[in-house]
């Protein structure tokens, strides 16, 4: 895990537009949502980050923090979006690290608790998230709502 680098976007600002493509590829969300939020995230006017994993300059992981993750509780914000770890480099520790950093990173501006949606079960919990409730996103069906404080 030590020969990867972890960065803030703010960190490598001029990847921006190959970060978008990536989580844009991995996601299927419109890139320019992607730029959007990365863009106000360089811009200061928001801290909701962006956290990737680079190896060399290839990106195989990332995550984001967003306002909303597409449910209807707009009350549990912010939220970390996008998590994804390409295939290969799946079972080494990486996204833990990144949520790890993004919930420290937070944490360090005064931001706490962040939240997430997810339908797995037993992976966020090793990294210090607690299942909080379920709730209605754009599936028929709902998801699980998990926070970290």
């Amino acid at each position: 895990m030590d020969q990867y680098n972890y960065i803030t976007l703010r960190e490598r600002p001029e990847i921006t537009d190959a970060a978008a493509q990536w989580f844009h590829e991995k996601w299927g969300v419109d890139k320019g949502a992607y730029l959007e939020c990365m863009q106000a995230y360089l811009g200061g006017s928001t801290e909701n980050g962006w956290y990737i994993c680079l190896d060399g300059d290839k990106i195989i992981a990332g995550l984001g923090i967003i306002e909303n993750d597409f449910h209807e509780r707009k009350d549990l914000s912010p939220n970390v979006c996008a998590v994804y770890t390409e295939s290969e480099y799946r079972k080494k520790g990486i996204a833990g690290k990144l949520l790890n950093m993004a919930v420290e990173d937070m944490r360090s501006k005064g931001i706490t608790p962040l939240y997430l949606v997810t339908d797995h079960t037993g992976f966020y919990e090793r990294y210090g998230w607690e299942f909080l409730c379920m709730v209605q996103g754009s599936d028929p069906e709902p998801t699980r709502m998990y926070v970290h404080y």
